[in-house]
């Protein structure tokens, strides 16, 4: 698409483009003082179908008054607009179409519900240039921002009976794999990935994380941006009625979900190297549902658009780590989408480094692709390379973006914030008080909560105490549930039962591991101390 360029002072001829329902596209040429009833009657005279008394046109998803200018709607040279057919019989004195309202509301999805299928086949056609016109300019009729909203709200997720899956690494592939064991009919969710399936009866089922940017060509990725983790799932034919795929994308309704649906999101299959894109069978605020499926690799794309990205708003996550081997107080933060599969890739990488979790709160507003945020504290710290964090997407194998923070005195209470850098607004807020971080006199010779777990986890098995008020403690910061509360105090002999515990905290990363530690080094601070003094 053209670039667009600001609007022209004189009546002078530009060329807009429109495009209707059935995906054809027309080149018009205009001045910026014709009416909206003139812009019809061109466009009637390119294809009379196009009637001016059964449609309007919409620009930036407005719909545009027959009696107002083009210079009034402020158009562009080469930019797009619509020409809706309305689908409803004309009556006179009847009242608009329901959900369209004259004078600049948005225009709501279900009044073009039978257009839209019928467009929506072509989103998910070859990903041909003419196919991505489509899009954009249907995109632009929709305003899928504003579908969403100005202001964003939490998406409340599924609330599924969840299942804690067996856990093995996979050493020489450098891979978890995870196998969950459901128990009978019903929809079950991965406590650890999110992933979930509707199953008629039990099955065991096999999946593992997978890399985007090693099965999406170059060519794809630029049209097409993952929006959740992509999973490698086997099991057996015929016994998954369907499956929910996470996804991160802000969607805080069912209109937003379904109009999203319609318009852009994919769930991505491959099959012996080649994607295949399937339509959703529907679209919830933290997943995308396909009906029936065929299994392999599966994962959720969202059309990348040339110049809606940025105002596509993304669920996302702060994490920060202390440095336990440096000096003073080091920290590092990560700006990330909200998929578990990267925020286990950062776990990992961090342990390596002998790192410690510091939970905090996620941005209390959505983030968008390609935007630049601003990391800054109300004390004096050091912030390198530069207090800029570009919010994207990186695959899990990729080195993820962070800014290191030193701290060189710790006061009682530091304030961290980051802004957005288009408008300054603060989209994050957290507080590091004295309690979150290790004192510099113990860091050289501290491990980290998952670290002195991993390293002492056979004496642990043997020596640990007091596992009523671990589990209660546990219960209470919400580390573990009822179910996983009576699956440890079931087994046999206390090692045994120790033993469950700290797999379970390891399979559930490591904010419970350091919140294991934590009430370890509260409860049997003699036990803790030994070890460290063994170390």
């Amino acid at each position: 698409m053209a670039e667009q360029q600001p609007a022209a002072d004189s009546p002078s001829e530009i060329r807009v483009f429109i495009n209707d329902m059935e995906g054809k596209m027309f080149a018009l040429p205009v001045s910026l003082d014709d009416t909206v009833r003139e812009l019809k009657a061109k466009l009637n005279a390119q294809d009379s179908s196009l009637t001016p008394e059964t449609g309007m046109l919409l620009y930036n998803s407005r719909e545009m008054k027959d009696d107002l200018t083009l210079r009034h709607y402020e158009i562009t040279p080469n930019c797009f607009l619509v020409f809706c057919t309305q689908l409803q019989p004309t009556v006179q004195g009847a009242a608009w179409p329901k959900g369209v309202e004259r004078g600049g509301e948005a225009v709501k999805p279900k009044f073009f519900d039978l257009a839209l299928r019928r467009q929506s086949a072509s989103l998910h056609e070859p990903l041909t240039h003419k196919a991505l016109r489509r899009a954009e300019a249907t995109y632009h009729r929709l305003k899928l921002a504003s579908a969403l909203g100005e202001k964003h709200y939490c998406c409340m997720k599924e609330d599924l009976p969840k299942v804690m899956p067996e856990i093995t690494q996979d050493f020489l592939k450098y891979r978890t794999v995870y196998r969950a064991h459901l128990p009978g009919a019903g929809v079950f969710q991965c406590s650890i990935t999110g992933l979930s399936f509707e199953v008629k009866s039990a099955v065991t089922i096999t999946y593992r994380y997978a890399t985007w940017t090693r099965h999406l060509s170059k060519a794809d990725q630029e049209m097409w941006v993952p929006a959740g983790p992509l999973f490698h799932i086997e099991v057996q034919a015929g016994v998954v009625q369907a499956v929910h795929l996470p996804h991160f994308i802000c969607l805080r309704d069912a209109e937003a979900a379904e109009l999203s649906s319609i318009l852009l999101a994919s769930i991505a299959h491959f099959i012996s190297g080649k994607m295949f894109l399937k339509v959703p069978t529907r679209l919830t605020t933290s997943s995308a549902i396909l009906v029936n499926p065929s299994f392999s690799l599966l994962g959720v794309l969202w059309r990348r658009l040339r110049s809606t990205l940025n105002s596509l708003p993304m669920h996302s996550l702060v994490l920060i780590f202390q440095q336990l081997s440096a000096a003073n107080t080091t920290l590092h933060l990560y700006l990330i989408p909200d998929d578990n599969s990267v925020k286990q890739a950062i776990e990992k990488q961090e342990m390596n480094w002998n790192a410690k979790l510091i939970p905090k709160p996620p941005p209390f507003n959505p983030l968008f692709f390609g935007c630049i945020y601003q990391v800054a504290s109300t004390n004096s710290v050091v912030i390198t390379p530069e207090a800029h964090l570009p919010f994207c997407y990186k695959s899990p194998k990729e080195q993820q973006l962070f800014v290191e923070i030193y701290i060189r005195n710790m006061a009682e209470e530091i304030g961290l914030f980051m802004t957005d850098t288009r408008n300054d607004a603060v989209v994050w807020r957290a507080s590091l008080r004295s309690g979150d971080i290790n004192p510099p006199a113990c860091v050289s010779k501290t491990l980290s909560g998952a670290a002195f777990m991993k390293k002492h986890k056979t004496e642990l098995c043997s020596r640990m105490r007091q596992l009523s008020t671990i589990l209660l403690h546990l219960r209470e910061a919400n580390v573990i549930n009822s179910d996983e509360e009576e699956e440890v105090r079931g087994k046999d002999t206390s090692q045994r039962r120790n033993q469950v515990l700290l797999e379970l905290a390891e399979k559930k990363g490591l904010e419970a591991q350091e919140q294991l530690y934590k009430i370890l080094r509260m409860k049997d601070p003699y036990l803790i101390a030994d070890l460290e003094e063994s170390s």
